[in-house]
C-alpha cells in the first residue's frame, strides 16, 4: 500500500489485489493442478511399468523360427520384451520358476523381483547350434584338459574338478556325473568370492535339443543338488514347446 502526496491515506479502503493479478493467480494455480495432475497419471504409469520391468503375465503364444526348430512359448516366459513377437529369430531367451517351471504372473511377481532368493529362478538362452558336440560331448576332448589336481566329492553324486589356474576357465570348477545310458552330466559354476551370495546364474550348462538347437540354462549354484531334476526338467520344457 501507498501514501498519497497531500498526506490522505485510504488503506483500509485499498485493494489488496486487483483484479488482473488475481486472474493470473487463479490461472497459475488451475495450470499448476493440471501439471500435478498429470504428473501423478505419469508417475502411476510409470511405478507401474517400472514395478514389471518387463515382466509381462500375458499368455499370448508366439511362434519363434530358430534355425530348422519351430517354438511355440507365450509370453510370460519370454524374458525380453523385444522378443516377444512371432518371428525368425537367431536365439530366444527365457525365465522360468523353479521347481514349478512357470513364467511371470501376477501370482509369482515376488519370485521374479526377490534377489535374495536366487535359487527360485532358472534361465534358458535357445539358439541355433554351432558345435557339434553339446558340454556333455567336450568333456573327454576339452574339459578334462583343464583339470588341474585331485577331484573331490560334490553335492548329491557329482565330482568336483578344480581348473588349473593358467586356463580360460580360471575362477571356476567344473562339476561331473556319470549316467547310466546317457552321456555324462557336465555343469561349470563360478567360484564364490570369500563375501559373495550365490545369484541365479552361477552354473551353467548347455544341451542340444530339437532338430538344431542348442539350450544353455544357468541357475544359482544353491541348486547343484537338484541336478538331475533341473536337467530333465529344462530338456522338457524345451521339447513340450517345440512344434512337430
Amino acid at each position: 500500500m501507498s501514501t498519497s502526496s497531500n498526506g490522505n491515506s485510504e488503506p483500509e479502503f485499498s485493494p489488496l489485489l486487483s483484479g488482473r493479478f488475481v486472474y493470473k493467480i487463479t490461472a497459475a494455480v488451475v495450470a499448476l493442478a493440471a501439471i500435478t495432475a498429470a504428473l501423478s497419471l505419469s508417475g502411476r504409469w510409470f511405478g507401474e511399468n517400472l514395478a514389471l520391468a518387463g515382466h509381462t503375465s500375458s499368455l499370448t503364444p508366439y511362434d519363434i523360427f530358430i534355425g530348422q526348430d519351430h517354438l511355440r512359448l507365450p509370453a510370460n516366459v519370454i524374458r525380453f520384451e523385444t522378443q516377444r513377437a512371432t518371428s525368425i529369430a537367431e536365439r530366444v531367451d527365457i525365465y522360468l520358476t523353479w521347481p514349478a517351471l512357470e513364467g511371470y504372473s501376477d501370482d509369482n511377481r515376488q519370485l521374479f523381483n526377490d534377489l535374495n532368493r536366487p535359487e527360485t529362478l532358472i534361465f534358458l538362452q535357445i539358439s541355433q547350434s554351432t558345435m557339434s558336440r553339446d558340454m556333455s560331448g567336450r568333456l573327454e576332448p576339452i574339459y578334462t584338459q583343464v583339470f588341474g589336481g585331485a577331484a573331490s566329492p560334490g553335492p548329491n553324486g557329482l565330482t568336483r574338478h578344480d581348473v588349473k589356474a593358467t586356463s580360460s576357465y580360471a575362477g571356476e570348477a567344473f562339476f561331473t556325473a556319470a549316467r547310466e545310458k546317457e552321456p555324462p552330466y557336465v555343469v561349470r559354476c563360478l567360484e564364490p568370492g570369500a563375501n559373495e551370495i550365490p545369484t541365479s546364474a552361477d552354473c551353467q550348462r548347455d544341451i542340444h535339443a530339437g532338430k538344431d538347437l542348442v539350450v544353455l540354462y544357468r541357475f544359482s549354484r544353491n541348486l547343484l543338488p537338484q541336478w538331475r531334476e533341473i536337467d530333465k526338467a529344462v530338456g522338457g520344457f524345451v521339447k513340450s514347446h517345440l512344434v512337430p
